[in-house]
């Protein structure tokens, strides 16, 4: 199992700047500003990426440092199916739709195991490489929760799902864009706090509590209008609770949403997680057999 060792040296106060460029005047400047509010105060480690397409923005704040994934990693599993059967020159099978819906929108942990099985590790790695996620790492020995992520590698692949390459095709972006938007309520907090109501979301959560490291929350999303195409990336970890971790992604998100859509932000859009998360996660044991589930 790979630890992310900077994590354990650099203490969460030690807060490097957020750091963002646009070519838009003044962009830059306000949600580095209002990034670094969002998070003054707490004590989660965090790291961010966002990149508006629009407005060539890219945000960043700890983007390289590593994290484990929880079940944010299954839209990586996804893609990779993806893009294993694109080469096969296939269409998914119906068992493949149903694994995949599951996974994707109840965040389901079994399905996700036998799709990762299916794969094999080997195929996964070639997806990153083909998507230039060099900096993460699959979980080994069964824990595909315990995959080391980036917030930069989460923007690349996101950048997948919301925009034309040579890595994905069309009718493989338009899959993973419409299983995101179909997330089952519960699960829908995180990023899309504060988005335009006229905004499609699509998201994909993850969440894992162990000894170390406490409460790792993630959240990824894609924004889309009209007018919009935009991603947000928040990864925590060093949480006391799943509530801490998923205030500082909400207000991060908030803080984004606000300066992109000045005009038509939505103030009074909440997203809240139930008091017992639907996708329930027993710890990981520190040593001794795999337990797959995150």
């Amino acid at each position: 199992m790979l630890l992310p060792t900077a994590a354990t040296a650099t203490p969460a106060t030690a807060a490097p700047a957020v750091t963002c460029t646009s070519a838009k005047t003044g962009l830059a400047a306000k949600l580095s500003q209002d990034i670094a509010a969002a998070l003054n105060g707490r004590s989660s480690m965090t790291a961010v990426a966002v990149y508006d397409r629009r407005t060539n923005t890219h945000c960043e704040l700890r983007a390289t440092q590593a994290f484990d994934s929880a079940s944010i990693v299954k839209t990586t599993v996804l893609a990779t199916l993806l893009w294993d059967a694109d080469k096969q020159k296939r269409r998914l099978t119906q068992r493949e739709v149903d694994l995949t819906t599951a996974m994707i929108t109840k965040s389901d942990n079994a399905s996700t195991s036998t799709l990762w099985k299916q794969l094999g590790v080997a195929k996964v790695k070639a997806f990153l490489q083909a998507a230039g996620m060099t900096q993460t790492v699959p979980g080994s020995g069964g824990y595909w929760g315990l995959t080391q992520i980036t917030a930069r590698d989460q923007r690349k692949l996101l950048t997948l799902v919301a925009a034309p390459s040579t890595v994905l095709t069309e009718t493989s972006r338009t899959y993973i864009r419409s299983l995101m938007q179909r997330v089952v309520s519960s699960q829908r907090w995180g990023t899309p706090a504060g988005a335009p109501a006229g905004m499609t979301v699509h998201v994909k959560n993850g969440w894992l509590s162990r000894a170390t490291h406490g409460w790792r929350v993630h959240s990824t999303g894609v924004f889309t209008s009209n007018t919009a195409n935009y991603s947000i990336t928040v990864l925590t970890h060093d949480n006391k609770t799943m509530t801490d971790g998923v205030n500082t992604i909400q207000a991060v998100a908030r803080a984004v949403h606000r300066d992109l859509n000045p005009t038509t932000y939505s103030t009074g859009r909440t997203f809240t997680p139930p008091a017992v998360p639907q996708e329930v996660i027993p710890p990981l044991p520190e040593t001794g057999p795999a337990h797959p589930a995150t």
